[in-house]
């Protein structure tokens, strides 16, 4: 393979342009009425948003290097290690636990409608795990370090994060009896919108779609999700519809008053792949090689990112409650004046 045939290769790949190509030169359209088919229609968008996005902001001025290097950075590094793990993960959770469902929902617009809040519940449970054991958000943290919002975020996932998503969810829905053929389909329905709700600003101002803000998570909602301002801390878990973010009070809306910032607490090394990628598991062992005890070394595994085994706490939940506080002391003091 010459140096154009890779560069072509690459390109088509990152595109998802492979199987649309494959049906054009055939002349077989079939194809796009299978499940298969529906996805790859789906894959060109994403990228092709995302050299939008890039270039308008390049026109209007408003690209940073640090917006884009990080992630891209981070793409490339996870299509060499874990290319093949998701697949193999998923095929290993169906195989394991889809013998003990209790019924299947298939492939009909109610099991689709079924399949779908069970998809989102085991999403919720993956990512509010990711956000609430320090070893599971050491694996999410990378996802968070950028500290702008746009398309190349999506890439921006430390490789072990996949398989342990996709253990999780697979696992819930295998359990929940919503069969091999619906799970696929409604992965790719997922990752096509969960990968458009990092749309940035330079494509969508305040990202809220419309009428669709108050029926379906927007990039308006998952901008809020990745913002590391303590009122939005730990919010919006779910990935197209908040249902289990209402049910257990996660669901938040962006304020006008509270300007979002990107990034997570801790200062990340500008341009810095290796600390976005491994930063926070850095951080954890040098927790629990100091920690005494064996049950605090567990501990810091276990624990919320912020826990300390000397009780001096940085928590999401500790910081949500002083700024609490901090609110109800400042509306006490406006209504004594």
């Amino acid at each position: 393979m010459d140096i154009l045939d890779w560069i072509r290769h690459q390109l088509t790949d990152f595109f998802g342009l492979d199987a649309l190509l494959k049906m054009f030169a055939s002349g077989d359209y079939r194809s796009l009425l299978t499940v298969d088919g529906f996805g790859s229609l789906l894959a060109p968008i994403i990228p092709l948003l995302l050299v939008i996005e890039l270039v308008r902001g390049i026109v209007l001025r408003r690209v940073k290097r640090e917006d884009y290097q990080v992630p891209l950075l981070t793409m490339v590094l996870n299509r060499v290690i874990g290319t093949f793990l998701t697949i193999a993960m998923v095929g290993f959770c169906i195989g394991l636990f889809n013998r003990f469902a209790p019924f299947q929902a298939g492939l009909t617009w109610y099991g689709l409608l079924y399949g779908y809040v069970a998809w989102e519940l085991a999403h919720f449970v993956y990512h509010f795990l990711a956000h609430k054991v320090r070893l599971l958000w050491c694996l999410h943290s990378t996802h968070h370090a950028p500290v702008a919002m746009n398309l190349s975020v999506n890439f921006a996932h430390i490789f072990l994060e996949g398989p342990y998503a996709d253990f999780v969810r697979t696992s819930i829905c295998m359990l929940l009896g919503v069969s091999p053929p619906l799970l696929i389909l409604i992965m790719i329905i997922d990752s096509f919108w969960g990968s458009l709700i990092h749309l940035g600003e330079n494509v969508l101002r305040e990202g809220k779609l419309g009428v669709f803000y108050r029926v379906v998570l927007t990039p308006s909602h998952h901008r809020v999700h990745h913002a590391r301002n303590v009122l939005y801390m730990d919010t919006n878990f779910c990935n197209l519809l908040p249902i289990w973010d209402r049910v257990f009070g996660t669901y938040m809306e962006v304020h006008k008053d509270v300007p979002i910032e990107y990034g997570i607490t801790r200062p990340v090394k500008p341009y810095s792949v290796l600390d976005a990628y491994l930063g926070e598991l850095w951080l954890l062992g040098r927790d629990v090689w100091h920690a005494p005890g064996i049950g605090n070394k567990l501990l810091y595994l276990v624990m919320p990112p912020g826990w300390s085994h000397d009780g001096n706490h940085h928590t999401a939940k500790v910081a949500k409650e002083a700024l609490r506080m901090e609110q109800g002391a400042a509306t006490h003091v406006e209504a004594s004046i």
